[in-house]
């Protein structure tokens, strides 16, 4: 149904001189998505809330709501092209008023764990690359004709934004660093046989497909999705899986913004996404109530971190991946299982740090 929706919002972004590559074409539809998700779910909320007689507050006020600038209706519900913002007036708006006050939410939000913290992350990170109004004003319109209504619109737009991030992840410039095969993540889920009630944790998430695959598993079955027959879950597991479930940290800023709303696409209102280097963390302070059932991870390879990060694990080495290895061991709980890709070259290396980690896999597996 969306398809060529996203096609023509590719081909209205490869007209912009500043998206040159997939990741930017990623990042773009990524805030405009989120936009109009946020105002379909706040509209939806206000409704339900009215039917009962109660009151419902926006979390963004009404000049900077994508119904009151990107797509503003008349009383029929047509779009209102007197109201609507174009050209050098859309940018100056969407630069020098809408980004300042969506990242304002990050100082004005009450916790870290909310909704409007998230909002100001986000927009924290990336920024607007269009140059040209028209353009903008093309591609908004375009994201205003996707659907967040049902399920099975939710559904196909996950599948599309997926098939944006494995193009992102196979067009090189890093791209593939945030991207796991999804056959290859399913069977690591289905190897560890998450179940509703445990916690499931990624440090090192990228577009998080660990944790949509996983959500898929557990809400769907097995089979998914398009499974023919779904597992019935009562309010209570849907609410766990929501709220208890997957956890996640992401350090680089484009991933952090793209895994956010790839859970959100999957069904995951909220993710419990912190945009940390989980490394900078000390392993002494870890305690029980900070460890997890499952962990299912592809740490990155070949990186080097400082020597300041090194001295927060007991075997010294540069090499990210034996860090993240030795992150996951202590953040797994007793009796927990983990699945997490590792270097093909890390049972043969012979110094000291691969031999020392070695043994310190076999001794927490016993």
């Amino acid at each position: 149904m969306f398809e060529q929706t996203f096609r023509n919002i590719d081909d209205v972004l490869w007209k912009e001189a500043g998206c040159a590559t997939e990741l930017d074409y990623t990042e773009q539809t990524s805030w405009m998505l989120f936009l109009k998700y946020l105002d379909d779910l706040e509209h939806e909320r206000a409704q339900g809330a009215e039917l009962v007689g109660k009151s419902c507050s926006f979390v963004i006020e009404k000049p900077y709501r994508w119904s009151a600038w990107a797509a503003p209706k008349t009383a029929a519900g047509e779009f209102d092209h007197d109201k609507a913002l174009t050209g050098a007036d859309l940018i100056a708006f969407v630069n020098d008023e809408l980004f300042p006050y969506l990242q304002g939410f990050r100082e004005r939000a009450s916790d870290t764990d909310t909704l409007e913290y998230r909002i100001g992350e986000i927009f924290s990170e990336i920024r607007n690359k269009f140059a040209s109004g028209y353009s903008l004003r093309d591609a908004l319109e375009l994201v205003d004709s996707l659907s967040f209504g049902s399920q099975a619109e939710k559904h196909e737009l996950s599948h599309l934004y997926e098939a944006k991030i494995r193009n992102m992840g196979n067009a090189g410039r890093n791209g593939g660093e945030y991207y796991t095969p999804r056959p290859l993540i399913r069977a690591m889920i289905q190897v560890t046989m998450p179940m509703i009630g445990e916690r499931i944790y990624d440090a090192a998430a990228g577009s998080c497909g660990f944790l949509c695959e996983s959500y898929d598993y557990l809400r769907y079955g097995p089979q998914g999705p398009e499974g023919k027959s779904h597992p019935k879950l009562s309010t209570k597991d849907l609410h766990t899986l929501q709220t208890r479930t997957f956890y996640a940290k992401e350090k680089k800023s484009l991933p952090y913004v793209i895994g956010i709303m790839n859970m959100i696409l999957h069904g995951i209102e909220t993710p419990n996404i912190v945009h940390t280097n989980s490394l900078t963390e000390n392993l002494a302070d870890i305690q029980e109530k900070d460890r997890f059932d499952v962990i299912l991870a592809n740490p990155p390879f070949g990186g080097k971190e400082r020597k300041e990060v090194q001295q927060n694990f007991p075997i010294k080495t540069g090499e990210t991946a034996f860090l993240f290895l030795q992150h996951f061991i202590k953040y797994l709980k007793a009796g927990g299982r983990a699945a997490i890709v590792i270097k093909n070259t890390f049972l043969s290396n012979s110094d000291n740090a691969s031999r020392a980690l070695r043994q310190e896999l076999l001794a927490s597996c016993n």
